[in-house]
């Protein structure tokens, strides 16, 4: 039997993207997912239809991560059908671009209410209801490292999330939880790609030295080490999967 088998997974923002690519990874390694979304519920349903043909298990659940009540039920739902929560991935965020000068009140505080709050509110009640041996895995971004000009709030939000994540990490001393996040670099999915022209697209995947964007796979395995046994040693990093862009 998969020593993972009867462990229930919760990833947010899991409808598209990395998100979908983390659930199914996850659900092929033998956890059963929470699919997590905010409002794509098609696209959702469609998910866990693709993880059970695959033979894994796996519902779907709307949740605002950004409202306290919503998250608390989301753990609630979970718990009332798989009776617990083994492990968090934080994926759920949204991204704005735009100098710091050009940025309005409206997209600040919005970025601060998905990317940080929701991680926050996620964290938190992770951090009273994950069983022990449990793993918390957020999202961060290589941005906070490259710091380019017009990602000034988003990286903010993303360094935020890098000290809440050894902070936890520490607090939850005694329950060998650990809380670690990824940081990926140019990934190939939907919301990277589009609006940038070919030749953008090309010359930020020559980037790194591996001269390719990464793919939503690449970093669900990063994830799905993270959040399986041979992670259980690594504990409050940051994992920069970016193939070597800094």
């Amino acid at each position: 039997m998969n020593e993972l088998t009867n462990k229930v997974a919760i990833v947010t923002g899991a409808s598209r993207g990395i998100g979908a690519s983390v659930a199914k990874r996850l659900a092929k390694d033998g956890f059963t997912v929470v699919v997590n979304y905010a409002g794509s519920a098609a696209a959702a349903e469609a998910l866990v239809g693709e993880i059970e043909k695959a033979g894994g298990k796996a519902i779907s659940a709307q949740a605002d991560v950004a409202n306290t009540a919503d998250v608390r039920r989301l753990f609630d739902q979970a718990e009332s059908v798989f009776g617990g929560v083994d492990v968090l991935v934080n994926n759920a965020g949204i991204m704005h671009l735009a100098s710091i000068a050009e940025t309005d009140d409206d997209a600040f505080d919005r970025l601060l209410a998905v990317n940080l709050k929701g991680s926050f509110n996620t964290m938190r009640e992770a951090a009273k209801r994950l069983r022990n041996g449990g793993r918390i895995v957020n999202f961060s971004s290589s941005v906070v490292a490259l710091l380019q000009p017009t990602y000034g709030p988003y990286a903010a939000t993303k360094a935020a999330i890098e000290s809440l994540t050894t902070i936890l990490a520490r607090e939850l001393r005694g329950r060998q939880i650990t809380v670690n996040a990824v940081a990926p670099g140019p990934t190939a999915t939907d919301l990277f790609l589009t609006g940038k022209s070919d030749e953008l697209i090309d010359r930020l995947a020559k980037l790194a030295p591996l001269e390719r964007l990464g793919t939503p796979e690449d970093i669900a395995a990063a994830v799905a080490f993270l959040a399986g046994p041979d992670g259980s040693w690594i504990n409050g990093q940051t994992l920069r999967a970016n193939g070597g862009i800094i």
